[in-house]
């Protein structure tokens, strides 16, 4: 514990930064910091524990403001300003963490803190940038949520080219000059691999198997429509990944084959009606090939205004996906 001892007067290098989204979690806060200060423990480097609550609507603020009295611990609480989902939290905890590594855990008392040390060795051994928990052997019911967890996990390497067995454990630890380069929106949490591996070849992404617990308070945030949502927000990700930067390529190309169909079709009905002296007036290819026309014209036109738009925005947006309304340092004042 004295390696995470406040220094009064002098500059400490953190090294690790532990942040928790946590949003109606009044009974695990308590035991949360327990059992992070257990795990940490033995870690011997300066560490801090960042806890984002993400509007919580029941005691959990409290609770966790309780921890600020406890003198060996670096710990800090953001206070959002109304619930904005676990991704935004998430990029909350990383934006304020001063670690030159971050690891991230749910605040359920599902992920086990005591795998954190054994990370933060394997991801400096192993040269990695992202080093991602793998629940082998999950803790959760079957048809709620680990089958569509199965399902989710092939897609997404599948799509990605990211292979890893588990994408949705919180439980990772990362180089913090790394994560900071991502930007997290929406609840893109779960693709946080394939979004890293945007700026880093995917060599430098890993796994290692750690505990997962049952669910010991609360309720679950998540359920079966869950499914529907990763699959949206996995459509987003094969766009972001493939054509963020060239937004006018995925709609050229499909305003290009519906032109080139509309050429082909129109051509046919010239002949027909022409060379043949056959009646098109009626025929609903003729609608159809105009429509395809129209179609191509359209999409060609978007594909530049998106190519415009991409650029103005990676250029001049820098708004957070959340609003801090405060944060708690150990007095309880901002910190």
């Amino acid at each position: 514990m004295e390696a995470n001892r406040a220094e009064t007067g002098t500059a400490v290098s953190i090294e690790l930064s532990v942040v928790v989204p946590i949003y109606n979690e009044e009974e695990s806060v308590r035991p949360l910091v327990t059992r992070i200060r257990e795990a940490m423990a033995d870690f011997g480097k300066p560490w801090e524990l960042i806890l984002v609550n993400d509007g919580s609507t029941d005691a959990t603020l409290v609770n966790a403001r309780k921890e600020l009295a406890i003198g060996d611990l670096r710990l800090k609480i953001v206070e959002l300003q109304r619930n904005f989902g676990q991704t935004a939290a998430m990029q909350a905890g990383i934006d304020i963490a001063a670690g030159r590594l971050i690891a991230t855990l749910d605040g359920d008392l599902q992920n086990d803190p005591r795998d954190i040390p054994a990370m933060v060795t394997a991801i400096e051994e192993r040269e990695l940038d992202l080093l991602v928990g793998w629940r082998k052997n999950r803790q959760d019911g079957l048809f709620l949520r680990k089958i569509p967890s199965w399902c989710a996990n092939y897609l997404i390497g599948k799509i990605t080219g990211v292979k890893l067995h588990d994408y949705g454990c919180s439980l990772k630890v990362y180089q913090a000059s790394i994560i900071k380069q991502v930007k997290l929106m929406g609840e893109m949490h779960r693709f946080i691999p394939a979004w890293v591996a945007g700026v880093v070849p995917s060599s430098r992404i890993g796994e290692m198997p750690v505990t997962h617990h049952a669910r010991q308070h609360g309720t679950s945030k998540y359920g079966i429509s869950r499914t529907f949502r990763v699959i949206l927000d996995l459509l987003s990700v094969l766009f972001f990944m493939r054509y963020k930067a060239r937004p006018g390529h995925f709609f050229g190309s499909i305003g290009l084959a519906a032109g080139g169909l509309s050429a082909l079709i129109l051509f046919y009905l010239f002949i027909d009606k022409f060379v043949l002296g056959n009646d098109i007036g009626t025929r609903p290819m003729l609608i159809v090939g105009v429509m395809l026309f129209l179609s191509s014209v359209q999409l060609i036109t978007t594909g530049i205004l998106s190519e415009m738009m991409a650029r103005l925005y990676s250029g001049e947006n820098d708004t957070p996906p959340y609003i801090v309304r405060k944060v708690f340092d150990r007095e309880g004042s901002d910190a």
